[in-house]
């Protein structure tokens, strides 16, 4: 009889880290080096390395949840050719005009050069026709334009089109005969209509999220019919918006997956440390490429719809995510006035740290790791040997340059990067209203835990957590993610006008929609759940706040429950609200729907204490010289023996299998009943 497996896989920069959840609840985790020229080889590598470890088979696999960063490096490295644009006659020059915000605030005026747009202007088409804001029909669609405009197209090989004719959120049926003429015209063509992937106001930021979805579209589809051709089990992929879908569904809509890797991790970290108590916290998942941060509040991480990946604006439905370019590879590097500066470029994981021995170049994060004697001389049990002497002479060349000593030089490399960290935390946390002192850090990642004990100084945080198997958590995040499918539709109307019925044919054309994809995963009805939400306003704001909406029938009890909750969201927000002056009426905008199908969860026992002396002396497998302020004898433990209730003092090392804690003098770190090592002062 079939195991029933199901696995999480998540593609990161450097690893690809898998994590198997066997039918009876036993997990099995794993990492495989990731294989940046086709992702699909390390994830098939991952795939093939843990049903060797767990003796099955290809057919024991009931379901794959997998996490990819195929669009989200798309859009990083800017790898966007060809791409075309149709919008209404006339307003060619959207992506021109773009938005009037300048990167850094006004200060940066004078010095910030507009990038190219994501379309240059001769790639860009208007077709005739026009709807008004309510969706009437002012001029009737042109179909001779239309023609002209595929042709044009198909005659310069422009196969990626996206489509946002003026407000065909409110209307679609313009870029649907858009589409037709394509298809009539232009066969060859991958097209984005505005009306599926973002059906909202805001033409700007609605051409590039189409566009965007556009652009990835045919790596995105191509990967994933790669990864299809490989694996028999259904493939589930991880979307920004926090939860799976099926790799069918994900095709049509691809932009969904632009922060599909990250996500994952925030909510493994949220899933794993709520049954400890912490329903509110701050997330750091350190890689080899980056570092990821995000809050999580009462259980689940925050969600924003205007979040961006790269200079590109994408607003759907995403994980409140700041990433840094503040990984275990991240190169360090002498500005041309002589400062040190640590990333963002990374020696990834071709060719790697100069301690990988594969022909890295550049001083890393991991490099001066080593150097101090922070991680072991091998990663990963013994299958990745470091080369520490190679790491030390970068290092000493550029402490030269430096005028440092080789410590000195390996410390500071190692400060800046915990810098770099703590500035995202701040911008997630502080920027957001919220004081960063009252969250403990979930630290995870394989280079998650090496700079908690800093960040703990830095930030005044009351503690971190570094969950168990830290270096896989986003792998097995994915195994905690229920299917998820998001709707949004734009009703700007003030609150006093607002009609009952309208808002309540609204939410249940909403809820169809989200009904019939969650049909397509293969949920009954009696298994499908909703949730309601809201973006409100005051009159004369340019941005919305979003707020959850109960269920039941919209009625006038309804709309002052969701008012109240935009009122008190603005003032935790901004300090102040609106509540009882009429001089700010209440605005809706937008109204959105998300269609949620559970799935079942792995179970967290509860271990009972440990029998030992409490000092993890049993975990203690010897000593080795490790720098902190100074070179000392350190203890080394081994965390997999550690049984709850130990605690180790600093200065130690904790090593495991994927990931390594440096405990530094003064800190103490215990096991708590589900595995997470606790770390305070």
């Amino acid at each position: 009889m079939a195991r029933r497996l199901r696995i999480g896989i998540d593609t990161g920069g450097t690893f690809t880290d898998v994590v198997a959840l066997d039918g009876d609840g036993r997990l099995v985790t794993t990492k495989t080096p990731s294989t940046p020229g086709d992702p699909a080889e390390g994830f098939a590598d991952g795939v093939g390395k843990v049903l060797g470890l767990l003796g099955a088979e290809p057919g024991d696999v009931a379901a794959l949840s997998h996490g990819t960063t195929v669009a989200t490096n798309r859009l990083l490295e800017d790898r966007i050719d060809d791409l075309g644009f149709v919008t209404t006659e006339g307003f060619e020059p959207i992506l021109e005009i773009a938005r009037q915000s300048v990167p850094d605030g006004y200060g940066n005026s004078y010095f910030w050069v507009k990038p190219p747009r994501i379309v240059p202007l001769h790639r860009v088409r208007g077709v005739g026709g026009r709807l008004d804001h309510t969706g009437a029909e002012i001029r009737p669609f042109d179909e001779a334009s239309a023609v002209a405009a595929a042709r044009w197209f198909r005659d310069r090989g422009v196969r990626a089109i996206g489509v946002c004719l003026l407000h065909s959120y409110a209307d679609p049926s313009h870029e649907l005969a858009m589409r037709d003429v394509l298809r009539r015209e232009h066969p060859d063509a991958v097209v984005s209509l505005s009306c599926e992937v973002l059906r909202e106001y805001r033409e700007y930021e609605r051409s590039v999220t189409t566009l965007v979805d556009a652009a990835v579209k045919p790596a995105v589809n191509g990967y994933l019919a790669r990864i299809a051709g490989r694996v028999a089990a259904r493939l589930l992929v991880m979307q920004s918006n926090g939860g799976v879908l099926s790799a069918d569904e994900v095709a049509r809509q691809p932009v969904t997956t632009v922060l599909s890797g990250p996500a994952a991790g925030a909510l493994g970290a949220a899933f794993v440390v709520s049954r400890s108590g912490r329903r509110s916290v701050v997330t750091l998942d350190g890689g080899g490429t980056s570092t990821d941060v995000a809050v999580v509040l009462d259980g689940e991480p925050t969600l924003t719809t205007e979040g961006s990946v790269g200079r590109h604006p994408v607003k759907i439905p995403m994980i409140d995510i700041v990433t840094v370019g503040a990984g275990g590879g991240s190169v360090a590097w002498r500005s041309p006035d002589g400062a040190l500066k640590v990333g963002p470029r990374s020696a990834g994981a071709d060719p790697g740290p100069l301690c990988y021995g594969r022909g890295g170049t550049g001083v890393t994060v991991t490099d001066a790791h080593a150097v101090l004697g922070r991680i072991p001389p091998h990663l990963l049990g013994g299958e990745v040997p470091l080369d520490v002497d190679a790491a030390r002479r970068g290092l000493r060349a550029l402490a030269g340059e430096l005028g440092l000593a080789v410590e000195r030089a390996a410390a500071g490399i190692l400060e800046i990067s915990a810098w770099n960290q703590a500035n995202a935390i701040r911008r997630i946390t502080v920027k957001r209203g919220l004081d960063v002192r009252d969250y403990p850090l979930v630290a995870f990642g394989g280079s998650g835990p090496l700079l908690a004990c800093r960040l703990l100084d830095v930030l005044g945080l009351p503690a971190a957590v570094v969950p168990e198997n830290p270096g896989s958590l986003s792998a097995f995040g994915l195994l905690t993610v229920d299917v998820k499918s998001d709707r949004v539709r734009t009703r700007v109307v003030r609150d006093a006008e607002l009609d009952p019925a309208l808002l309540g044919a609204v939410y249940a054309d909403l809820e169809g929609e989200a009904a019939a994809a969650l049909a397509r995963e293969g949920f009954p009805a009696d298994r499908r759940r909703f949730a309601r939400s809201a973006d409100l306003r005051y009159c004369g704001q340019a941005f919305e706040v979003r707020v959850p909406a109960p269920a039941g029938r919209p009625d006038a009890a309804f709309r002052a429950e969701v008012v109240r909750r935009f009122h008190d969201a603005h003032e935790a927000l901004y300090g102040y609200c609106y509540r009882d002056d009429p001089r700010h009426p209440v605005e809706w905008v937008n109204l959105r729907v998300s269609g949620i199908g559970p799935i079942d969860r792995p179970r967290l026992a509860e271990r009972p204490p440990g029998d030992g002396d409490g000092d993890g002396s049993r975990a203690r497998t010897g000593t080795r010289p490790v720098y902190f302020d100074a070179w000392a004898e350190t203890a080394v433990y081994r965390r997999e023996r550690l049984v709850p209730g130990d605690t180790v003092a600093g200065p130690a090392v904790i090593e495991e299998f994927g990931s390594t804690l440096p405990l530094h003098p003064g800190f103490t770190a215990t096991l708590d009943g589900y595995g997470n090592l606790v770390v305070t002062r």
